[in-house]
């Protein structure tokens, strides 16, 4: 495997990954009035030409620019690489990029800039932790920040949706160690929550939704944080977040869930809620979400 800038030309899709990591904290945050970015989190599974065309428009890759393919979340980093540039391949877009940072010798300045330089910035799916790993408080999640301030779009699926918030749900159930795709139970101080991204605070992200029944999962993120909102992204489905709001695209729904009322916990520590709103946006449709940019 080359450790040098991965370049996809348009004849050929092979796989060369850099690697790169430091313990540099970044010196900014995407929260600043003068971003000009915007978010495109997809719920997971297929991505059909409708999403891919929109990513595309809204990166403003049909007039330039390239993408730059972070599959950091995958334990497979290579197929990661290949599944995303054969589509970006297909809709014609030429100019594609990637690496797998993951030692501090390969994080150079020059490949640093070529992520702040992107026009796209894709994170593909896995474990979120993972690439949380990888990146939190490294330079990498500085140009991150960089590219989105300057006006690219960053977009993710599936793990690479559920890092784009402050509050980043990991999947595990902390009284429950045995894994299951959504949560068999409701209770306090169940659900273990990590720092994602923070392309915005005012919500909490969860992807596979409706496939994957995971509204147990999401309220028990919303009772430990009843200030923020719950967005629950199907498959196929995303939303295209610019400032305060976010518009549906793809073949589901998205789930919001707003606590206007209180949480309470019985004895045993089972979750109570009352007034909690639960709203179903069809592909097309609009909701606030909040200034992601404070």
């Amino acid at each position: 495997m080359s450790q040098s800038l991965w370049l996809i030309p348009a004849w050929l899709l092979t796989v060369v990954l850099v690697f790169g990591l430091s313990n540099c904290r970044p010196s900014v945050t995407p929260n600043a009035p003068e971003v000009k970015g915007k978010l495109f989190i997809i719920g997971g599974g297929k991505r059909g030409a409708e999403l891919v065309n929109r990513m595309i428009k809204e990166a403003g890759l049909d007039k330039g620019g390239y993408v730059y393919i972070l599959p950091m979340a995958s334990e497979l980093a290579d197929s990661a690489v290949i599944w995303a540039g054969e589509q970006f391949l297909q809709a014609n877009v030429q100019a594609i990029a990637a690496s797998d940072f993951d030692s501090p010798e390969d994080m150079t300045p020059q490949r640093l800039d070529s992520v702040a330089a992107a026009s796209l910035i894709y994170i593909s799916g896995g474990d979120q932790r993972r690439f949380m790993e990888k990146v939190r408080n490294t330079p990498l999640q500085y140009a991150i920040y960089q590219a989105y301030r300057n006006g690219a779009l960053i977009a993710g699926t599936s793990a690479g949706a559920a890092v784009m918030s402050e509050w980043m749900i990991s999947g595990t159930e902390l009284n429950y160690p045995e894994y299951n795709s959504t949560f068999l139970h409701l209770e306090h101080d169940n659900i273990e929550l990590d720092t994602g991204m923070a392309f915005f605070k005012s919500a909490i992200i969860d992807q596979h939704f409706v496939k994957r029944s995971r509204y147990n999962r999401l309220i028990s993120a919303i009772a430990l944080h009843p200030d923020k909102i719950g967005i629950g992204i199907d498959e196929s489905t995303a939303i295209l977040v610019h400032h305060d709001s976010a518009e549906v695209i793809g073949e589901s729904q998205v789930i919001i869930f707003a606590m206007k009322g209180s949480v309470n916990w019985s004895p045993e520590g089972k979750i109570g809620m009352k007034n909690l709103r639960l709203d179903i946006y069809l592909p097309g449709e609009k909701f606030y979400i909040g200034a992601h940019v404070p």
